[in-house]
């Protein structure tokens, strides 16, 4: 309400309002107040602008290790929850996108995979064919994944001294393909900075010195060892050995073992067990005295077919809802009877299941 009648205040007087009412204040009180307001508002703004940095450093903090978890920077391999994948090869109008290799390697659970020995050579196996062929069709994130999968497998055999030798095929392979990919560069074959390829590929070098110096140590038990056992036992864990290469090593042990490995029966199953007829009667080896040299049959079909695959746990496609999962995983699958729609998939099926 404005005053009706002559200003009865006296100069370098004015009125301020307050919190308990309007109270008059003379000019130097005035400025004063003025003085611990400005204060009072820049305390405000400095503390709001702190606040506004500490947000700021804490999104994109959050931003960074959400980067870093996808990008796998941190060394843990990115999964989704699922440990089944749905196989599609076209958009539709529920899904869009395809489905590719490079997301079914990040969706399926490869890491806890490595630890069971029932799965350990399937993914090795696996592993020797992307780095073969498949590796440049891979995202960022699973070209990271694999690596880091390669890294834990590396380490598990150094632990167990284990499955040497099938790494260090697959680590040859893969060092032999990395060499070739790094020289096309310039026409993004890989996805990434060069030189993270070069220091994978001096991982990898690491990696084959650490398996070369590996060292078996002796068991500390003093019962029954392999050489105690009767000839014909030896002989049949031997034919219970699938590959060739493990019989030569077992014959250098002692004299007595060299002679054992040389049995023809033993060599002849090997052939039928890993080559068809018609491929054994391509490759027929006689010797002077008229029998059929079924060792060198073995290695000479090695290097003209590939080896009969069997794996004792594998992945599974559910032919009614195209699904690709683990044996001991379920998934959500809508038929009557849902073991007659799955079937076991190969390494190299599964890597045809995403051919387009």
């Amino acid at each position: 309400m404005p005053f009706l009648g002559q200003d009865w205040r006296s100069p370098g007087q004015s009125w301020v309002k307050t919190e308990d009412g309007w109270k008059k204040t003379t000019k130097d009180e005035n400025e004063t107040n003025n003085n611990v307001s400005e204060r009072k508002s820049y305390c405000k703004e400095e503390h709001d602008k702190e606040n506004l940095i500490l947000s700021i450093n804490y999104d994109v903090a959050a931003k960074k290790r959400k980067k870093d978890l996808l990008n796998n920077n941190t060394k843990i391999p990115y999964f989704h929850k699922d440990k089944w994948i749905y196989v599609h090869k076209g958009s539709t109008k529920e899904r869009h996108g395809y489905c590719t290799l490079g997301e079914a390697f990040n969706r399926l659970d490869f890491c806890s995979a490595i630890k069971d020995t029932r799965r350990f050579n399937y993914v090795v196996r696996l592993l020797e064919l992307i780095a073969k062929s498949q590796l440049p069709s891979l995202s960022g994130v699973a070209q990271k994944n694999y690596m880091n999968i390669l890294e834990r497998v590396v380490q598990k055999v150094l632990e167990d001294q284990q499955n040497v030798r099938p790494i260090k095929e697959l680590l040859q392979t893969l060092y032999a393909s990395l060499c070739s990919l790094v020289q096309d560069m310039g026409k993004s074959v890989l996805v990434g900075n060069i030189n993270i390829w070069v220091h994978r590929m001096e991982n990898i070098l690491q990696w084959q010195q650490q398996l070369d110096n590996i060292q078996i140590n002796r068991p500390t038990n003093t019962g029954m060892t392999f050489l105690d056992l009767p000839a014909s036992l030896q002989l049949n864990i031997m034919h219970r050995l699938s590959d060739g290469r493990d019989l030569v090593s077992l014959g250098q042990v002692c004299p007595d073992l060299s002679v054992l490995t040389e049995d023809r029966l033993l060599w002849k199953k090997l052939c039928q067990y890993h080559f068809a007829d018609r491929q054994i009667r391509k490759r027929l080896m006689v010797s002077d005295k008229g029998q059929l040299e079924w060792k060198k049959m073995y290695f000479k079909l090695c290097r003209c077919y590939p080896h009969k695959e069997q794996y004792t746990d594998t992945l599974q496609f559910c032919t009614h809802c195209h699904i690709l999962f683990w044996k001991d995983t379920d998934h959500p699958c809508t038929a009557n009877n849902p073991e007659s729609c799955c079937k076991p998939v190969s390494p190299q099926g599964f890597i045809n299941l995403f051919k387009f």
